[in-house]
């Protein structure tokens, strides 16, 4: 097609209802997209998803059998007690009864949303 053939073609809907033109392939609005680290920066993103992924890599079968077990005897989840050893660097007793009441009442407004 020469130039003045291709300035005379038209495009048209092929479903009026459809907003997107035809040639369209319909994924999302580039312009709206917001990345996995969302809209601040990268800033140390990844250095994070590593810390992150390596925290929770798969602990021995022993140190998993203990958890869940002691986390059971205080009314916690594995992922709880899990985490508290996580940020705290240590792990929970008994005698911790205000921190386990904390962590009760946290899981309690996350489910209540």
């Amino acid at each position: 097609m020469s130039e003045m053939e291709l300035a005379d073609v038209t495009i048209e809907r092929s479903d009026p209802e459809n907003p997107a033109s035809a040639g369209h392939n319909g994924g999302p609005p580039l312009d709206e997209h917001i990345p996995e680290w969302g809209n601040r920066g990268i800033g140390n993103y990844f250095y994070w998803k590593a810390a992150h992924r390596a925290a929770w890599k798969n602990p021995s079968p022993g140190i998993v059998a203990f958890r869940i077990r002691k986390a059971e005897r205080l009314g916690l989840t594995y992922e709880e007690y899990t985490l508290e050893i996580l940020e705290r660097g240590r792990h929970l007793q008994v005698e911790d009864i205000e921190r386990i009441a904390q962590i009760k009442r946290a899981r309690a407004f996350r489910n209540s949303r």
